[in-house]
C-alpha cells in the first residue's frame, strides 16, 4: 500500500491555509459598485449618486434635439434619485447633446432607405458646488438602427425615428450614470 509521507502531508496543508489566507485578505479589497454600504461604513453610493443635480439640457426649443434633452435629463434625475426624491445638490452635472444620422442601407433597386442611423453625443462635466471646481468630464456616445419602411409610410418613419431617438436617451443616461458611479466609488 502506499503511504503518503508526512513532509509531502505538511506542504500541503500549509499551502491550503496560505491559499485561505490570501483569499480572505484579498475579499475584503472588492467592493460591488452598486453595494448598499461601502467598507468602512459610510453613505451608500445612492445616496452620492442622489445628491448630483442635473442642470437643464439646453436644444433649441421645438427642434426634435429639445425632446432628446428632456427625455436624457429625465433619465439621468430618475436613475440617479431612483424616483425617490433627490438630496441635498452636491454636485451638478452639466450635458450638452448632438445628434447625427443618416441612411444606414440603401435599396439598390428602389434607392430609397431602408434602415437609418440614429446617433446622440453627449459632451457632460460634473463641478463640485461648495468649491465650483471641475470634478469629471467625459463623453457618452450611441448609435441606434431603425428601419424607414417606403415612402408611403411616413407615420412609420416618424415613429421609428422617434423610438431610435428614445432608446439612444435612455443609452446617454444609462452610459453617463455608470461613469459618475465609477467616480463616487473609485475618486476618479
Amino acid at each position: 500500500m502506499w503511504s503518503p509521507d508526512r513532509h509531502t502531508v505538511l506542504c500541503r496543508l500549509i499551502r491550503l491555509a496560505t491559499t485561505i489566507a490570501i483569499a480572505a485578505t484579498a475579499a475584503a479589497c472588492f467592493q460591488p459598485v452598486y453595494g448598499e454600504r461601502n467598507a468602512v461604513g459610510g453613505s451608500a453610493l445612492r445616496d452620492a449618486l442622489a445628491s448630483v443635480d442635473v442642470a437643464q439640457i439646453s436644444a433649441p426649443k421645438g427642434s426634435r434635439l429639445a425632446r432628446i434633452a428632456v427625455e436624457t435629463r429625465n433619465e439621468l434625475v430618475f436613475d440617479l434619485t431612483g424616483g425617490s426624491g433627490s438630496a441635498p445638490p452636491t454636485h451638478q452635472l452639466k450635458v450638452t447633446l448632438v445628434q447625427t444620422g443618416g441612411a444606414l442601407i440603401i435599396d439598390p433597386l428602389t434607392q430609397r432607405t431602408v434602415y437609418n442611423n440614429f446617433g446622440v453625443d453627449a459632451y457632460y462635466t460634473m463641478t463640485e458646488v461648495a468649491s465650483g471646481k471641475s470634478v469629471l468630464t467625459g463623453t457618452a456616445s450611441t448609435r441606434v438602427t431603425y428601419n424607414a419602411p417606403g415612402q408611403e409610410q411616413r407615420f412609420a418613419q416618424a415613429r421609428a425615428l422617434r423610438d431610435a431617438e428614445t432608446r439612444a436617451a435612455k443609452v446617454v443616461a444609462d452610459m453617463i450614470r455608470s461613469r459618475l458611479a465609477s467616480y463616487f466609488v473609485a475618486g476618479t
